[in-house]
């Protein structure tokens, strides 16, 4: 795509970099990887932190690549995801725990929390803000945190927790009042190794196997007053900031999903010969490759909108809502069409389309899905 806005020296070599990591380290084991089901690639996770792709949007104070914009973090998001969307999901998912603590931590609660993350051999981190009866309606929780002596108790159920069981800090949203909605969530910072933190066993899941889900339990679990995140009650906010953002991230990771799905589709189209021509010169054939690429350029662009408006400082819940409605469904529609071009070799797993088809389910469900984004867009237009 000719660039629309132009990327600086600077994040076109990032761009490069994580592009060329994508090919060499994410793609050739993303078939290994989905096969496995349930198994931590540790050895790309580790390759990704040694040249700091893990770390790249934590402040430079904490040890981190200092490159804290939104509009880097899509850059490294596409490439990454353009090799596989669930590793590249998983390698930059340390940003979606540092984000309420960088809005609602201490310096104290920073340095711990957050230093580690930068290190040689990081540890991978979770957000706990899934139920099993409320996932987009998160004012809903019922986890509690009881006030006791030197700190809170904490008791409920999480569910569907990325990296659940092998990260090792978590961010946990629980009510401090319940039946309050929004008003009463608080966010606390827990180890897992504290008393009274368990998980389940890993999902068995349809796509983006790279990143264990579990769910997550909590029986009279105590959290001292220094694991908790900003003041009673303001775990929704720094929960609202974190989701303007993580939309626009992800609106990015399922661009890049897509367009490895329309490149893939075009080159087959290209070579694939039927009734004595590529079938690349079958109208029908090329009009859904052509409308394929209409919706990445759209969805990059969107994303890289809201990124804009964001690293300005500027309220983007509309327009971050709209960028990760159309990516994640464009996502969708790109395997779609890359399925259908291979015909009955996109139904095989001997070509990746399958495999990204059942990836890119997921982009229209997590964060919020579809339908609550058409919720946030329309809400925005007739606020």
């Amino acid at each position: 795509m000719a660039a629309v806005i132009e990327l600086t020296p600077e994040q076109q070599e990032i761009q490069r970099v994580c592009r060329d990591f994508a090919a060499r380290e994410i793609r050739p084991v993303a078939a290994e990887i989905d096969e496995a089901d349930a198994r931590v690639p540790w050895d790309t996770w580790n390759a990704a932190a040694a040249i700091g792709l893990t770390s790249f949007m934590l402040p430079e104070e904490l040890g981190g690549g200092g490159l804290t914009d939104a509009f880097t973090g899509c850059i490294v998001q596409e490439e990454l995801c353009h090799g596989c969307s669930g590793i590249g999901n998983l390698i930059t998912s340390n940003g979606f725990f540092a984000e309420p603590v960088l809005a609602l931590g201490t310096p104290e609660q920073k340095e711990r929390w957050l230093t580690p993350l930068a290190g040689e051999r990081p540890p991978m981190t979770a957000l706990a803000t899934t139920e099993p009866d409320f996932g987009s309606d998160a004012a809903g929780m019922r986890t509690t945190a009881k006030r006791v002596d030197g700190g809170y108790v904490l008791n409920g159920q999480k569910a569907w927790i990325s990296n659940g069981g092998v990260a090792q800090s978590y961010v946990v949203f629980a009510t401090t009042d319940p039946g309050s909605g929004h008003r009463g969530v608080t966010a606390f910072l827990l180890d897992r190794d504290d008393a009274g933190l368990s998980f389940g066993a890993p999902m068995r899941k349809m796509g983006q196997r790279a990143i264990l889900n579990t769910e997550l339990f909590l029986e009279d679990c105590f959290v001292a007053d220094d694991r908790r995140l900003g003041e009673e009650g303001a775990g929704f906010r720094g929960l609202m900031t974190t989701f303007d953002r993580s939309r626009v991230t992800l609106a990015s990771a399922a661009t890049g999903l897509a367009r490895a799905a329309l490149e893939y589709a075009t080159a087959y189209a290209k070579e694939r010969v039927q009734f004595g021509k590529p079938i690349a010169e079958h109208q029908a054939v090329a009009f859904r490759l052509a409308d394929m690429a209409l919706r990445v350029d759209a969805s990059r662009l969107l994303a890289w909108r809201a990124a804009r408006m964001l690293d300005r400082g500027e309220r983007a819940t509309t327009e971050a809502a709209m960028a990760k409605l159309h990516a994640s469904e464009t996502a969708m529609h790109c395997t779609w069409g890359a399925v259908q071009t291979l015909g009955g070799w996109g139904y095989s797993r001997e070509y990746p389309v399958e495999k990204w088809m059942r990836d890119a389910k997921l982009e229209e469900i997590e964060e919020g899905t579809s339908d609550i984004q058409r919720l946030v867009i329309s809400r925005g237009l007739l606020r």
